[in-house]
């Protein structure tokens, strides 16, 4: 059991459903269920990485913890800085705008998410102006500092995002993230739209920040193999829930989960010498507007029995720290990095 000291967010049955309207009256006719029930806690300077195929729920969950989104139901707590553990899922945009010093977010574009009108020094400087952190010579000498810390050239904080590369860009996100010395980071796909070389780069800055600076990263993305370059714990998340939880190793070693194991096999090993069984799964993602009943994967579920399309499985402990929602998870034999457990 995780004690409240160990732990500075904790995730609670968060929803997250956008409705769906239709006629001349734009009544609501059903909701997409985005994020449906999701639990999780992240402890202190630790990095859990969130994977899910493309349309799981992932950025919306991440945007409805840093309060982007009014959650639907469920909550969020997180613990500040002075040791305060807050339930922060339903207070005000006011009382937020203390904690958004402390929670940050890394977008995934690093084309849009800058604004190309501000240059470099305004981009990273307008949180600390905002906040009334700096201004003047002060709010300069900190975004020099800020540009050093990821790789840039503080001679560049005049010029404007256009006449930087993705990468680049990538980093003046990055210092903008860092300018308020937060505590959480959200880091949404941060490398996807990069080039792999590139990627790697982002990477390695990006893990030597959290263990520098002491950071605590929610880090969300598609790519089994990159999460597991950066992770300490891995969440698993398939239509709007978590289906399996646990250390990093744990994960690609011993999955216990159906879905985990066909993520794994589509990822080469580093290892030539390893052969593993690539999984096909049959059909199409369900839609979050129409999940199947019972469990939402059992329609693409090799190992699905009766019960799987009539009762939905909890994401339940059936390990020390490893929770899965499988009917049979204790007894599956799945197929990890190191052949089938």
């Amino acid at each position: 059991m995780e004690t409240k000291d160990s732990v500075i967010l904790e995730v609670k049955g968060l929803k997250q459903y956008f409705p769906l309207r239709s006629g001349f009256f734009q009544r609501i006719v059903g909701y997409v269920k985005a994020v449906d029930g999701v639990s999780f806690f992240i402890r202190e300077n630790e990095v859990l990485g969130l994977v899910g195929e493309s349309g799981c729920g992932k950025t919306t969950t991440g945007r409805a913890i840093l309060r982007l989104y009014d959650p639907t139901a469920g909550k969020i707590w997180y613990r500040r800085r002075d040791g305060e553990r807050m339930e922060i899922s339903h207070i005000s945009q006011k009382e937020m705008k203390p904690l958004r010093r402390e929670m940050r977010m890394i977008f995934q574009d690093p084309y849009s998410s800058l604004n190309p009108r501000f240059t470099v020094k305004d981009i990273i400087g307008e949180p600390l102006v905002i906040h009334g952190v700096a201004r003047g010579r002060a709010l300069e000498d900190r975004v020099a500092d800020l540009m050093r810390a990821v790789g840039l050239d503080p001679a560049y904080m005049r010029r404007y995002p256009h006449e930087f590369s993705g990468g680049q860009r990538q980093r003046i996100g990055l210092a903008r993230t860092l300018s308020l010395s937060p505590r959480l980071i959200i880091a949404d796909e941060p490398v996807s739209a990069l080039d792999v070389s590139i990627q790697a780069q982002v990477l390695n800055l990006l893990q030597e920040l959290q263990r520098g600076l002491g950071l605590t990263l929610l880090f969300i993305a598609h790519d089994l193999s990159v999460v597991e370059h950066v992770s300490d714990r891995i969440a698993v998340m398939y239509v709007g829930k978590l289906v399996e939880v646990a250390e990093t190793e744990e994960v690609l070693r011993r999955p216990l989960h159906p879905y985990t194991e066909a993520l794994i096999s589509a990822v080469p090993p580093a290892d030539p010498d390893i052969r593993l069984e690539r999984i096909i799964m049959p059909g199409e993602v369900a839609s979050p507007a129409n999940p199947p009943p019972g469990c939402v994967f059992h329609p693409r579920c090799h190992y699905a029995r009766g019960i799987c399309s009539q009762e939905e499985p909890e994401l339940v402990e059936i390990e020390s720290d490893h929770y899965a929602s499988c009917h049979f998870a204790a007894e599956l034999s799945l197929q990890g990095i190191g052949g089938r457990t």
